[in-house]
């Protein structure tokens, strides 16, 4: 007879394995073979073994697990494209058709919102196309069937587990489901776009393009949080895209540059083909060419901050929306670098590889080449995509927007030093570390009495010199330009991932979804008028309407939009840091 030990262990462990199952995504068929193996073993241990030595039930357990490990890797999650809208055989759109050829999308289940995902608009960049500007797509015979998204641009991919665990704790949001037992695919052939429009949209709807985040390394065009579905049933057209990451979007080089008068700015090119897209086809799904707002967080504001002073993005959109990052500062805090750093890293990358030319490194494969993101993931001055530093562009008057909506979140930092606590010992050290000679006047302003004060100063200066300043910093280029800017600070918290870096996102785009226990009442109201903010903005470069608070003009640099438990006007409380910053960085 099994003993209650025996049924502890086993349950126990039977619901880690189906755990580590589901969360590594695996096939679905290994449920049953879990099963399967978790009946062998207890019947092994009841039956065969009966009143066995310890070490044989110990051996009988080993065994199990073991066969596990071979199972959790037979089970692996098989690669598969992700749907475009959820149902076994969604409904399908009017066929559209574009410079290119005839395109069908499919639409959601409430048939509010139709989807066409997975559009070409340049020719695959591999081959002899590696790092070369986008050519036009081939065009193409019959209807594409734009059901599903494109695979994700090649980039480090980690292992499923490693991914729900951090969607457990990092957004506290997973969901156990067999519908998302797949993982999706990596390529270098990536450069498709994905467009949501209000179901049998017609006229001349405002066009809102989306670039995503991912430090320039990571990403893809399909995250929940700021899908276009939610801004979609605002009447809003969206479309976003994939774009070459890491080394396949900003590798710099002298050879290149020789080869075509530009280098290190693949990704920009990338996007700015997209933009041109979307000019030349986005009036056959309903949209106006000619009201164009393009938006990005975190390295996708970096690059929209970018395409406002790029003389090849002129005149493809009228407004910019600019969320976490910005590289308008005259030393940007990441994803930018001058350009003889990127030639003098890029020949340390063909030393590693012990490629001489550019074809040999061409010829590399690129899941090789893929664990460079890290080292090739910063937008470049290269006298064609940017002539100069956005900064002196600004300065001289020179930018490409009308009016812009930006700004910050009050965590920014928080998951980026999330493992690093700061105490009173070492709080000292990293301000000299971070301000050198000026130091002494940051800790000055803040003068921590204790282990959780420095915790938290730390906390809001790094936030500042990586994020927070930099908008600052924008918000005083546009003052002196005219532009007509906006900005927020978004402090809500939620049982989500709050007011961390990109916690603002899934409020402005409309997507908190059905009611759940991560959000309250207050944070459904809040949604309602941020995405209210947004389209009004994306209408007509004015956040402001009717039944909304009233989000003043930041002229000053000093008035922001505070977007939390309350939705109202407030001073901006860093000023003396940023000024500091601003010696430190030479910036008048």
């Amino acid at each position: 007879m099994r003993s209650a030990g025996f049924w502890i262990v086993a349950c126990f462990t039977f619901v880690l394995m189906a755990a580590a199952l589901e969360l590594n995504k695996s096939q679905p068929w290994g449920f049953i073979a879990l099963a399967v193996l978790t009946a062998g073993y207890i019947l092994l241990g009841g039956k065969v073994l009966g009143e066995s030595k310890w070490y044989w039930k110990l051996g009988a357990w080993l065994l199990w697990a073991l066969l596990f490990a071979g199972l959790f890797m037979l089970a692996w999650p098989k690669t598969k494209p992700v749907p475009a809208a959820e149902g076994k055989n969604p409904a399908r759109t009017e066929v559209i058709t574009t410079a290119q050829g005839q395109v069908r999308g499919v639409v959601t289940q409430d048939g509010a919102v139709e989807v066409f995902a997975g559009i070409p608009y340049a020719k695959p960049p591999v081959g002899e196309l590696r790092w070369r500007a986008p050519e036009d797509p081939e065009p193409r015979e019959g209807v594409l069937e734009a059901d599903s998204f494109a695979p994700m641009s090649m980039q480090p991919v980690g292992m499923p587990l490693i991914d729900s665990l951090k969607q457990i704790f990092g957004y506290h949001d997973y969901r156990i489901t067999l519908k998302d037992n797949y993982a999706a695919p990596v390529s270098e052939d990536a450069l498709y776009l994905n467009i949501w429009r209000p179901a049998g949209a017609s006229g001349k709807l405002p066009v809102l393009v989306y670039i995503h985040g991912g430090s320039l390394q990571t990403g893809q065009p399909w995250w929940g949080d700021y899908s276009g579905e939610g801004l979609a049933r605002e009447g809003v057209i969206v479309v976003n895209m994939g774009y070459r990451l890491g080394v396949f979007g900003f590798l710099a080089s002298e050879e290149l540059m020789a080869e075509s008068g530009t280098t290190g700015n693949y990704g920009l090119l990338d996007q700015i083909k997209a933009l041109e897209w979307v000019r030349d086809n986005i009036a056959a799904f309903g949209g106006d060419p000619g009201n164009v707002t393009v938006a990005g967080e975190s390295a996708g504001a970096a690059c929209v901050s970018a395409l406002c002073t790029s003389p090849k993005a002129a005149g493809l959109f009228r407004r910019a929306i600019m969320e976490s990052s910005t590289v308008a500062s005259k030393v940007p805090p990441h994803s930018y670098r001058q350009l003889e750093e990127a030639y003098s890293s890029c020949a340390e990358l063909m030393e590693r590889y012990g490629c001489k030319t550019m074809d040999e490194l061409r010829a590399v494969p690129a899941e090789k080449l893929v664990n460079e993101a890290y080292t090739q993931h910063h937008i470049t001055v290269d006298g064609y995509v940017l002539t100069e530093d956005p900064y002196e562009s600004y300065k001289k008057g020179v930018h490409n927007e009308e009016a812009v909506l930006h700004g910050y979140n009050r965590e920014e930092s928080a998951a980026f030093i999330l493992f690093t606590k700061t105490n009173l010992k070492s709080f000292e050290a990293k301000v000299r570390g971070a301000f050198g000679e000026y130091a002494d006047e940051v800790l000055a302003l803040y003068p921590v009495k204790t282990d959780a004060e420095a915790d938290a100063a730390w906390a809001e200066i790094w936030g500042a010199l990586f994020f927070d300043h930099s908008h600052y910093s924008l918000n005083r280029l546009l003052a002196e330009n005219g532009v007509p800017a906006y900005e927020y600070f978004f402090t809500k918290q939620n049982g989500r991932l709050g007011a961390w870096h990109s916690g603002e996102e899934i409020y402005f785009y409309g997507n908190l979804g059905e009611p759940a226990r991560l959000f309250t009442e207050r944070d459904r109201e809040l949604e309602r008028q941020m995405t209210a903010y947004f389209v009004n903005f994306i209408k007509c470069g004015d956040p402001n309407g009717e039944g909304l608070p009233l989000w003043p003009e930041n002229s000053s640099s000093e008035d922001l939009m505070e977007l939390g438990e309350e939705t109202r006007p407030v001073k901006e409380k860093k000023l003396a840091l940023y000024a500091i910053i601003d010696r430190m960085n030479g910036e008048e």
